[in-house]
């Protein structure tokens, strides 16, 4: 199946976070994107072991609730992986961000804290990783992104959704790479958090925008 400017790409999503971020990516290039909305319970959250597995172990069921005639759906699966938690919440990050939100992910650092910025970035060191899933009427294209960065020792900001007040990104260099903890690059949130930033800078670090 044939891409086409006028392609219409469903979203399987009930976030709309993730929706707008993806269709302000998507947009640009010439792609509109459709929320896709299910009745809770229509997909069964599977429990497998990775972020790929779970995508497209859902895109194989959202397929059959495409709309007639309509051929593109795309699903995504992305995790908070805290590196001294040993990648917690990871492929949980949805559930645990239900359970204990991000007081609790705090809570569970506490004791790593420095007045270093560059050491507590280290002790708290986490990233954003995102797959995302497309069936294209046939055959499925897997992206992955990253975002690393760390652990805030406080939320902050209202911006974004779940674990974004608690999130500090690296800053990038002009080719868009990270860089060291401490190092200032040509795009940098100056250690906020993505909860204190607009959609349109996130969109310049996100391992969602990555993956699609």
């Amino acid at each position: 199946m044939g891409w086409t400017m006028s392609t219409v790409i469903w979203f399987l999503t009930g976030n709309k976070g993730k929706l707008a971020e993806a269709a302000s990516h998507l947009l640009p290039l010439g792609f509109e994107v459709r929320q896709l909305t299910l009745p809770k319970g229509t997909i069964v959250e599977p429990q497998l072991d990775s972020l790929e597995d779970v995508a497209i172990a859902k895109l194989e069921q959202a397929k059959q609730y495409l709309p007639e005639g309509e051929t593109h759906v795309m699903v995504e699966d992305a995790g908070l992986f805290v590196e001294p938690l040993d990648g917690f919440p990871g492929i949980y990050s949805s559930y645990v961000f239900k359970t204990i939100g991000n007081q609790g992910i705090l809570r569970l650092l506490n004791h790593l804290q420095s007045e270093d910025p560059v050491q507590a970035a280290s002790l708290r060191s986490a990233s954003f990783q995102a797959v995302a899933a497309l069936w294209d009427g046939e055959k499925v294209i897997l992206g992955t992104g990253s975002c690393p960065g760390a652990i805030s020792t406080a939320p902050s900001g209202e911006e974004g959704f779940g674990f974004d007040p608690v999130f500090i990104p690296l800053d990038l260099n002009d080719l868009g790479e990270p860089l060291p903890a401490g190092t200032y690059g040509v795009t940098s949130t100056h250690g906020a958090t993505f909860g204190t930033v607009s959609l349109e800078i996130k969109q310049k670090f996100s391992h969602r925008r990555r993956a699609l």
